[in-house]
């Protein structure tokens, strides 16, 4: 029976997990990409249940508020809101500063995987392949 070893980001998950006693990152997945999206995103208004205005950048400690008024533990949601912290910094602050270079890179083989590939200018489809407009181009005119 063969076994599976787990991804080296899963790895760095399941140890980050353990050193923070959190078995389950989920929810702090969940605040790292809310707090992306609101910083990506800072003139959008919100509002907190019709009580609270406010821009989008404070979503996520909005959320950590009401987090702790509820009585739950705010480790997961400080936990999401700095992994998210970093990867704003790395994807979108840094690159774009004198000096600075994109750091978070893409492995090529997902990109093969995953990316629609080039299509060939050479390529000349089959009759039925074609568009209906195109194939009506084609056909002779009615007598």
């Amino acid at each position: 029976m063969a076994i599976l070893k787990p991804l080296p980001s899963e790895q760095c998950s399941q140890l980050f997990g353990l050193f923070a006693s959190l078995f389950f990152l989920g929810q702090a997945f969940t605040i790292m990409l809310v707090y992306v999206w609101s910083r990506r995103n800072p003139y959008i208004r919100m509002n907190f249940f019709g009580l609270l205005n406010f821009q989008a950048p404070f979503l996520p400690w909005v959320l950590m508020g009401f987090s702790l008024l509820l009585g739950n533990s705010i480790i997961i949601d400080l936990l999401g809101i700095a992994v998210g912290h970093i990867y704003y910094f790395l994807e979108d602050v840094f690159p774009n500063q004198p000096g600075g270079k994109k750091l978070l890179l893409t492995p090529d083989f997902l990109k093969l995987v995953f990316d629609t590939p080039e299509e060939d200018p050479n390529y000349n489809p089959l009759p039925d392949d074609q568009p209906a407009a195109d194939q009506d181009q084609n056909r002779p005119p009615p007598q």
